[in-house]
């Protein structure tokens, strides 16, 4: 496969994946933490990151935005739910495992 064809691939898998968590808002952040090391913003900051990396200048908001399509704000506001004891209490076990890179 060449590397045109291997970006376009993985640039649709990543779409699918935004299309997918954005059906998914019952799906909180600190879940996805827990189950996978990883969440929506882990994925705005990494999106920040390949941005700069590549010398197109992001904050957090724009990239966020790119994430959750729509402001973190927004989303706080209508999706966000407050963590439970128990969610706390999973994340804080496994917290010191997980890298984001």
């Amino acid at each position: 496969m060449d590397q045109q064809t291997q970006t376009e691939l993985e640039a649709a898998a990543f779409r699918t994946l935004l299309k997918h968590l954005d059906k998914r808002k019952d799906v909180q952040n600190i879940d996805l933490m827990i189950l996978s090391g990883f969440c929506r913003n882990c994925l705005s900051r990494w999106y920040k990151n390949a941005a700069i990396e590549r010398g197109i200048e992001m904050d957090d908001d724009t990239s966020r935005e790119a994430i959750y399509g729509m402001t973190y704000d927004e989303w706080k506001k209508n999706h966000q739910q407050p963590a439970t004891a128990e969610q706390l209490e999973a994340f804080n076990s496994v917290t010191p495992e997980m890298t984001t890179e």
